[in-house]
């Protein structure tokens, strides 16, 4: 297993795999632009034998990481590898010395909440109506960094 950060070249791919999992997929044009266009964008990628796994999405804004998405090829989930990403993302959050780390997730995403709740997470609002989609509410959760 490898992570490493996204290129240009992986939109493709990332795009396959939004459509894949979510009603609401990333756009080609809005993952171009956080590769190569958002200074506050680190998309990270997970391989195997050259071959995308997963992926996750954070922003990082100078006092806090935003989780925007994450990923898992749908044969490779429950395999334990988006822990393998939160665990990354907590690693960056930890060398930038942020104090927490927050992500929106749908109120109906269990087995996303459930991985986020494992990764040491917690409840914190619910966002009415906050998918355009369906007008789904969200949980915003938030995971506090040890000793901040």
């Amino acid at each position: 297993m490898l992570i490493r950060k996204m290129n240009y070249l992986d939109v493709d791919t990332i795009v396959e795999i939004e459509k894949e999992l979510f009603t609401s997929p990333w756009s080609r044009d809005d993952l171009y632009y956080e590769v190569e266009k958002n200074a506050f964008s680190t998309i990270l990628i997970l391989e195997n034998d050259d071959e995308i796994v997963g992926y996750i999405g954070m922003w990082l804004l100078g006092d806090q990481t935003q989780i925007t998405t994450i990923g898992i090829r749908k044969m490779y989930q429950g395999k334990g590898y988006g822990k393998l990403l939160m665990d990354k993302c907590e690693e960056i959050t930890k060398m930038q010395e942020y104090p927490n780390i927050n992500l929106e997730v749908r109120v109906s995403n269990e087995k996303a909440i459930n991985l986020y709740k494992k990764c040491g997470f917690k409840i914190v609002a619910t966002r009415k109506n906050y998918y355009q989609d369906n007008h789904e509410d969200a949980y915003l959760m938030i995971k506090e960094m040890e000793g901040k």
